[in-house]
């Protein structure tokens, strides 16, 4: 489905980049891995795909224009990288703030723009963002992140809009709660303190569970194909129908 295409998928050191760049590798992408530091994660992933990996701070500019600079071709982007702090907005300081969007939201931007210069070059390509039900005005979450996501959401729209006649199309994809180590990790947390928040939160999904991280990948590489030749700006939401109830 991707044979011949090459991909970077940012954050993919672990969670759903990592599965992203697994399957988009079992597709026949050449995939170019991405993380923040050098990790053991990242090394062992890069070995394991047989792929090279870049590693900077996507919310510094001139660190991603520079470390970009060192790739070639780039014909698919997704930016996944992202953080979720669960703070409340007594509890958020600016540097909060400025974190959480300097990452979610200006490490998409920073990403983008230097990858569009060889898009636009070659009228081509395809971006798919990683939002976030939490990003819609209808779903419940914490201040700093969802707003993070409502922003990369119409980012997406805006995008998409302004670099169609180009032949680039950009969309987003936003997964509801999937299998992940953050998500199982906050669940053992919850038991331990006797909260059921989460487990509350899952019990509202139509489909009563999660997703698994397999799942939103396929939804992810299936927009980066040829196959969603004419989906564009879109924003999918990959939740099980929570977004719906």
């Amino acid at each position: 489905m991707l044979q011949g295409k090459t991909v970077l998928v940012t954050g993919s050191s672990r969670g759903i980049g990592a599965v992203i760049a697994r399957l988009a590798k079992r597709y026949g992408a050449e995939v170019i891995l991405h993380g923040r530091l050098e990790s053991k994660e990242l090394t062992a992933l890069a070995k394991e795909l047989d792929a090279p990996f870049v590693t900077f701070d996507v919310s510094d500019d001139e660190a991603v224009r520079w470390e970009m600079s060192k790739l070639g071709k780039i014909d698919v982007l997704v930016n996944n990288a992202g953080i979720n702090p669960s703070k409340t907005f007594q509890n958020l300081t600016n540097n909060d703030w400025k974190e959480i969007f300097g990452i979610n939201f200006f490490g998409a931007v920073n990403v983008s723009r230097v990858v569009l210069e060889g898009m636009t070059r070659r009228k081509n390509g395809a971006i798919i963002n990683i939002a976030s039900i939490k990003g819609f005005p209808y779903v419940a979450g914490k201040p700093a992140y969802a707003a993070s996501k409502a922003a990369l959401i119409q980012f997406t729209a805006r995008m998409a809009e302004e670099f169609a006649p180009q032949g680039i199309r950009i969309n987003a994809v936003a997964p509801g709660f999937t299998e992940t180590e953050l998500t199982t990790g906050t669940l053992r947390q919850e038991e331990a303190q006797g909260k059921t928040v989460l487990c509350d939160q899952i019990a509202k999904i139509p489909m009563k569970r999660m997703a698994n991280p397999q799942e939103i990948a396929e939804v992810v590489l299936f927009l980066a194909s040829d196959k969603a030749s004419y989906i564009n700006g879109q924003c999918l939401a990959v939740d099980g129908g929570l977004s719906i109830v």
